[in-house]
């Protein structure tokens, strides 16, 4: 996770599946870095060409780091994706779920 002020982006890579105690370090960190900026003035950028298909169980992890997302007030949530059309469906899918609406998903 990095701050590019330059480009007015906060880019996180995710990579492979996370466990609930990965989760709530990434919040941690997340919170560390967004309280540091205007957010509005930025766009998250999430690099997940190499995300995993999320599994049932870290769903709930995963509506509540969108739900965190939208609560920041980015201007754009950019979802760089691979190939893989079930990852990009589970993630707009649960983009819809919870009402983030400022997405964007671009193959990479």
């Amino acid at each position: 996770m990095n701050l590019n002020l330059e480009k007015k982006e906060m880019n996180i890579e995710i990579v492979g599946n996370f466990t609930p105690e990965q989760a709530q370090q990434f919040i941690q960190d997340y919170n560390n870095n967004v309280n540091s900026i205007h957010a509005s003035d930025f766009n998250l950028v999430l690099d997940c060409r190499d995300l995993n298909v999320v599994t049932k169980e870290l769903i709930p992890a995963l509506q509540d780091c969108y739900k965190l997302y939208q609560s920041t007030g980015f201007n754009k949530v950019i979802f760089e994706i691979g190939t893989s059309s079930i990852v990009k469906m589970q993630l707009n899918r649960i983009a819809r779920e919870v009402g983030l609406t400022n997405v964007e998903f671009v193959v990479v």
